[in-house]
């Protein structure tokens, strides 16, 4: 059944039914149209939500109409929606509605459309005692999926997006996987698995278009970039970016400015200072509390002339106050533009503590795909010298590709690389030192390697390399 099919049922019988029960079929209505039509085509629900609370006055009404009213706002553009959204926060909240599936969602939707996302995860244990069906349960662990993500915890994020497509998919709603799964391949580039991130892509673009989805089709150029960029595609990355800035996209997720920064930091760093100018001139910086509103004005003046030693240290300084859980991937990125500019003007020393910033925090983050982007500028800083303290070998590894079964999980270059120094016998310390990294990164791109490769130690990655080498 078409999800229009559905909200006209679910609102035919609201007709029927007392405020209460009005209210909450209303939001039903909402959560099968929301995906699959444009925001203005919401606004008669927010009007039946209204005058559902205006009769019944109860604090569960209200909680409906204010997540209604801020989300319908929130994605027209409306100034009015975060002050409806933390209304509706405040009355969850004061009412321990906890065991009330639907108003959990609407307290859970409001959280992530006020781009609060580390706060999805309090959501995680009334999802786990709240009897759903398949379709309920996928959406909002979809929506704790990316708030974990969007907070920093790639890892968990990935995971919890996973099994939300999965359960969307076995119970056929084609909507919620559709959008699920466009979600899960930017998370999937970020995390280095590429191959997963194209199939997934086009899987969300085949399921967008057998249900006819307006709000997946608008966000797919977004994952998509996301992809070009961890493959190192920068130019495709560009033109993308050019269609995410001209629609407007991330708008709902505090990323336009974030997008439309990167696109100009591109043009100017390659020498189009004219270009990048228009890009910013007319756009106000955001307020500090928006995510990433510390560092903007900083990083605008240094786009604006990025060869002067004061918009490079006020950029610097600036780095220091994205301390926020929503902001640690752009603490990552600010701090990698840093060191790849400071690396182009020869100065080695800042350019190499500035990128280990940047490598420690993706790694952090388990943005695996970003940390191999970063290490490549770390290498380019040149070598390290052929022998370290106490005379410890620190010369390149020897074949940095690691053999794997064909059709099998594709390693990044840089987990090539460890792969490769660990299963010739080095320690982890030895193959920091040689490959010029953190044991801690080395660390980190081992988890990684056993995942792919499905080895449970340094012996079996020993063993497979003797195998398909």
């Amino acid at each position: 059944m078409s999800t229009e099919i559905t909200a006209e049922h679910l609102l035919s019988a609201a007709d029927r039914a007392d405020p209460d029960r009005a209210a909450r079929l209303v939001f039903q209505a909402f959560l099968a149209l929301s995906r699959t039509t444009d925001s203005d085509r919401l606004l008669p629900l927010l009007a039946r939500a209204r005058a559902a609370h205006e009769v019944s006055r109860s604090a569960a009404t209200e909680l409906i109409y204010r997540t209604l009213a801020g989300t319908v706002a929130t994605r027209a553009g409306n100034a009015e929606g975060p002050e409806h959204l933390a209304t509706a926060v405040r009355i969850f909240d004061q009412h321990a509605f906890g065991d009330d599936p639907v108003l959990v969602e609407c307290a859970l939707t409001a959280v992530m459309t006020l781009m609060l996302p580390d706060q999805a995860r309090r959501f995680a244990p009334l999802l786990a005692d709240l009897d759903l069906a398949a379709v309920d349960r996928a959406r909002m662990l979809a929506l704790i999926g990316v708030g974990d993500a969007w907070a920093g915890n790639l890892v968990r994020g990935q995971a919890e997006l996973r099994e939300a497509a999965r359960l969307a998919g076995q119970c056929g709603s084609l909507d919620v996987q559709a959008e699920v799964t466009s979600w899960l391949a930017k998370c999937d580039a970020l995390r280095g698995d590429l191959d997963e991130a194209a199939a997934h892509l086009d899987q969300a673009r085949e399921l967008a278009a057998q249900v006819g989805s307006a709000w997946v089709a608008h966000h797919l150029p977004e994952c998509t970039a996301a992809l070009a960029f961890a493959r190192g595609d920068r130019e495709t990355w560009a033109g993308l970016l050019e269609l995410v800035v001209a629609t407007d996209v991330g708008a709902t997720a505090g990323l336009q400015y974030e997008y439309r920064w990167e696109l100009a930091t591109h043009h100017a760093l390659a020498g189009r200072p004219g270009v990048a100018g228009e890009l910013l001139a007319g756009v106000d910086d955001p307020p500090v509390s928006w995510p990433g509103g510390p560092v903007l004005p900083a990083w605008r003046a240094w786009i604006l002339d990025p060869d002067a030693v004061g918009t490079t240290t006020a950029l610097t300084v600036a780095l220091d106050l994205l301390t926020r859980p929503t902001e640690r991937l752009l603490a990552a990125r600010i701090a990698w533009l840093l060191g790849a500019h400071h690396g182009r003007a020869g100065r080695r020393g800042e350019a190499a503590r500035l990128l280990e910033q940047a490598c420690a925090g993706y790694a952090r983050t388990g943005a695996a795909g970003m940390l191999t982007l970063v290490m490549r500028d770390l290498r380019a800083l040149g070598g390290p010298p052929s022998a370290g303290p106490a005379g410890v070998d620190l010369s390149p590894v020897v074949g940095s590709a690691f053999p794997t079964p064909s059709g099998g999980p594709t390693l990044t270059e840089a987990e090539a690389r460890v792969a490769t120094a660990i299963a010739n016998g080095l320690s982890n310390r030895e193959a920091a030192q040689r490959l010029f990294l953190s044991v801690k990164t080395i660390e980190f791109h081992l988890g990684n390697i056993f995942r792919k490769l499905g080895v449970r130690n340094r012996t079996e990655l020993a063993a497979r390399q003797a195998r398909t080498g």
